[in-house]
């Protein structure tokens, strides 16, 4: 016969000490969304557990430190909601095209009310004091001008831009109005006033 008043509290204990199971890909992308509403710096540990509704010895073991974290975090955002500067430049068939869409989904993307406004890897760098991270988002952000100023020195070649057309310089502006219109965003500005900054951007565009 089973002695159920020994096996109960057993029972009971191995239930208590078995890890809590959660769904990874969830507790990231709301680790994600804090990372995006209050900086790497200003996101503590504590921050992450309770939006994540996970243990810190589970954030540890499924995600390893913060900042192992917060890397992924950023590489699912580069692939969701930052993808859709990498996929005008991929699909449209013009420089100029490209960058409009990308300047008009930017006022899209960062004014949407579903998620923080602004960019993520813009934002998540203000007031940041861990060189790593630091390092990392502006490694980031300087290869995204990077590959701005080789899809323009392509157009140039291709005609679509002027001969004598500064490839770096449009590349930073571009990238200026892109990081402006983030903080913009985060500022309060509307998608309209965004979509009309990208407008203005445009009607300077260099023309063959």
């Amino acid at each position: 016969m089973v002695n159920r008043q020994q096996t109960e509290p057993e029972s009971r204990a191995k239930q208590r000490g078995r890890p809590r199971s959660f769904d990874r890909r969830t507790a990231l992308e709301k680790a994600t969304l804090a990372f995006w509403e209050h900086g790497y710096e200003a996101t503590s540990v504590s921050d992450l557990t309770r939006v994540m509704g996970i243990g810190a010895p589970s954030l540890y073991a499924a995600f390893g430190d913060k900042q192992t974290l917060f890397e992924e975090a950023v590489r699912a955002y580069d692939t969701t909601y930052g993808s859709f500067g990498d996929r005008a430049l991929a699909e449209e068939p013009t420089v100029r095209g490209a960058v409009e869409r990308m300047l008009r989904e930017a006022a899209a993307e960062y004014t949407d009310p579903r998620h923080p406004h602004g960019c993520l890897v813009i934002h998540a760098a203000i007031n940041c004091t861990t060189p790593e991270v630091e390092e990392s988002l502006r490694a980031r952000r300087n290869a995204t001008i990077a590959a701005f100023e080789s899809r323009m020195s392509a157009g140039i070649a291709a005609g679509e831009l002027p001969a004598d057309t500064d490839a770096a310089a449009l590349a930073r502006h571009t990238g200026a109005m892109i990081q402006g219109m983030s903080q913009q965003a985060r500022d309060g500005a509307t998608k309209e006033e965004l979509e009309a900054v990208a407008e203005l951007a445009m009607a300077i565009w260099p023309r063959s």
